[in-house]
């Protein structure tokens, strides 16, 4: 085990080696002091990459993947200390799984229509230059996801990353430069800014060249990229239930769901947020997960807990109600720090906080993305179904469920309606983490794409032969 003082010090080592603590610097590939100049390779690039056939791009993604697999330890550790985010050992799994599970240009496919009328070919086809906003939970786990998915589809890319994750967006898209000219690549094809502001951002959402725009993050710049008149693809918040009824194998679902409410310290978007569960089996659903490093607190430690990872923020209004938001100080802490502001010290194997709470607690109704999981008692698998429908809030993001009765599954699936629907297994199973189904982390619910891949990145061109090239 390493603790944090070593984590730290490897990460500076890290980052006096690839020159950012000293000089001379070691100028980083596709990083620029402004977007303006960030775009304006990028499309000297691309001018040179749109020639590139599936072969010369699949080339370029197999040594992104090889230096993602080399370099995993190396990103997990600095995007930790960048972000004060997650856990390292959790962020080198993230790492391994983008490497090897998300998809090239395999993805990609050629529809052909032929008849007495000729032949007519629908091909995907690149949009050009790609906008992407990327978040501080997922930092280069993201920008690695998307620049294969991107460049599989033939599109150069343009990052700006979140202003908390500058330091590790950097380094990935270095990483990411670096593999493409070992494969014979262009410099720049992809590409990201020094330091991101939203001056930055605007720049390149409202760019002529930037032809589509994708973000990976909460409402606000989801929102922002709708309105901006261009395609684009949104990957906006969740708040995931997870309900238990009394078919479910009950010790193998407290396993689970701790399992994936603590990856990553809550961090990734499909994660478990709050529970639903029967109250015949919830005394030992509850007893389960204390036995699998979760800490159960009273009515009175709860409420001192909402006092440190929630904050008011004051009404828009005038005589407008205070609203409770996360304190983004305690967002991806381990556990055992956010017990210790409370006078609770626990051990190492303490990993997630748990407590029961009404269906009107913050802690339901607010994706907290910490290791905190409220608890909520039913009488019937109906109210529990009921209640995990409205806890989502119509994110159509990802759902939960551990049950062995089909007909709990079927009604739940369609009234939740989500982009993901894990059934029996840790939220992690529904990214491709130990189950079947390639791996993102832009999973598009509010514009509808799913579980992107290369694919999404397209646009279809039809092309048509009329009357000729008919052998039959």
């Amino acid at each position: 085990m390493i603790d944090e003082k070593q984590i730290s010090e490897i990460v500076k080592k890290v980052i006096t080696d690839m020159g950012a603590d000293q000089a001379p610097k070691r100028k980083q590939v596709g990083v620029f002091e402004s977007m303006d100049d960030a775009i304006e390779a990028c499309n000297k690039a691309y001018e040179l990459f749109r020639h590139y056939n599936k072969e010369q791009r699949e080339n370029i993604i197999k040594e992104i993947r090889r230096l993602t697999h080399e370099e995993a330890e190396i990103m997990a550790k600095l995007a930790v200390e960048d972000t004060k985010m997650g856990n390292v050992y959790h962020k080198i799994l993230k790492h391994h799984l983008v490497a090897d599970k998300t998809p090239g240009t395999e993805d990609l496919t050629t529809k052909a229509l032929s008849g007495d009328r000729g032949l007519t070919l629908i091909e995907m086809a690149p949009y050009g230059i790609i906008g992407a906003i990327t978040p501080s939970t997922n930092p280069s786990c993201t920008v690695i996801c998307n620049s294969i998915g991107m460049l599989a589809a033939g599109n150069g890319v343009v990052f700006n990353p979140h202003p908390h994750a500058k330091r590790i967006s950097a380094y990935a898209v270095d990483l990411v430069n670096r593999a493409v000219l070992a494969a014979g690549g262009p410099e720049n094809i992809v590409v990201t800014v020094e330091n991101p502001t939203m001056d930055t951002s605007n720049t390149m959402v409202n760019h002529p060249s930037v032809r589509m725009l994708v973000a990976t993050g909460g409402p606000g710049v989801v929102k922002m990229l709708l309105s901006s008149g261009k395609k684009a693809i949104g990957a906006g918040a969740g708040n995931p239930p997870v309900v238990v009824d009394n078919t479910a194998d009950v010790p193998k679902a407290a396993k689970d769901i701790i399992d994936g409410c603590t990856f990553d310290n809550n961090l990734p978007c499909i994660a478990e947020k709050e529970c639903f569960v029967v109250n015949e089996v919830a005394d030992e659903l509850i007893s389960g997960m204390q036995k699998n490093g979760a800490y159960l607190l009273n009515k009175e430690q709860t409420k001192q807990l909402e006092e440190v990872v929630l904050v008011d923020m004051p009404p828009k209004n005038p005589g407008g109600k205070a609203k409770k938001v996360i304190n983004k100080d305690w967002v991806g802490r381990d556990a055992k720090k956010i017990l210790a502001q409370i006078g609770i010290n626990v051990g190492d194997d303490i990993r997630c906080i748990i407590c029961e709470t009404e269906f009107s607690h913050s802690f339901v109704q607010t994706e907290l993305m910490m290791p905190i999981l409220a608890i909520v008692r039913c009488s019937t698998f109906e109210e529990a179904m009921e209640m995990a429908v409205k806890a989502e809030h119509g994110n159509r993001h990802t759902a939960h469920l551990h049950s062995k009765n089909v007909d709990h599954m079927t009604a739940y699936a369609k009234a939740v309606c989500t982009t993901i629907f894990v059934k029996n297994a840790p939220s992690y199973s529904g990214i491709g983490f130990n189950s079947e189904g390639h791996t993102t982390f832009t999973i598009a619910g509010p514009t509808g794409e799913g579980i992107t891949s290369a694919s999404s990145f397209t646009r279809q061109r039809r092309c048509v032969l009329v009357d000729s090239l008919s052998i039959i």
